[in-house]
């Protein structure tokens, strides 16, 4: 239902009889159309589809200008491979206030079924953009982060006002494109054996972090 309010431009939306109500009002160049269950599965990439689904356009031309980052805090996705994690830190960068992600050209496509379904709504208020993240990052004028196994205590950082944190690939981490640009390299101390953290939930333990440091 988010995607309602948002600059996303839905060209169709398909629905089960049931589910009719719950649709609100809708423009009328939006195209409407009734379906059964078994017409609902065969457009649908779900198991499962929940009973309406709409046919959004993808935006062209999607940019994010490194001066729109100064303020605020941002997210860089290097490398991010399963769509579940891309999804699930959408969601958290949504949850967190977290405006812009920017992503390696070798992330995970934002508009994958699986990947929007990951962020429950949210895709439709992060703006998200691909690049060349080593380029961008040398166009920036706010401090770049990276989340390394090798860096500095992310609660003993002194944040700053504004900056960029590098997300690294699930398997491979930050590349060296990239790590060779960023300011400081942060670490999630480890209390217990596990070798490393699932890359969402990392994205997750720094935008807390980040976030509660910001509203002292």
């Amino acid at each position: 239902m988010e995607f309602f309010s948002s600059k996303y431009q839905i060209q169709s939306i398909y629905y089960l009889p049931q589910y009719q109500s719950l649709l609100p009002k809708l423009p009328s160049n939006i195209k409407l159309f009734e379906v059964n269950n078994v017409e609902l599965e065969k457009i649908s990439t779900l198991q499962a589809p929940q009973g309406i689904l709409a046919l959004i356009a993808i935006p062209e031309n999607l940019e994010i200008a490194p001066e729109a980052l100064v303020g605020e805090f941002s997210l860089a996705l290097d490398g991010i491979q399963d769509p579940g994690n891309m999804g699930t830190i959408i969601r958290t960068a949504d949850w967190f206030g977290f405006k812009n992600i920017i992503c390696s050209t070798n992330t995970v496509e934002a508009f994958n079924p699986k990947t929007v379904q990951a962020t429950m709504g949210s895709l439709a208020r992060v703006n998200i953009c691909y690049t060349s993240l080593p380029e961008y990052i040398q166009n920036l004028e706010i401090p770049v982060y990276a989340a390394m196994l090798n860096g500095e205590s992310l609660y003993e950082i002194e944040w700053e006002r504004n900056g960029l944190v590098v997300l690294g690939n699930e398997g491979k981490g930050v590349s060296d494109e990239v790590a060779n640009l960023i300011s400081r390299r942060l670490t999630i101390p480890r209390v217990g054996a596990a070798e490393s953290l699932n890359v969402s939930i990392s994205a997750a333990i720094i935008c807390a972090e980040i976030s509660r440091n910001l509203l002292k």
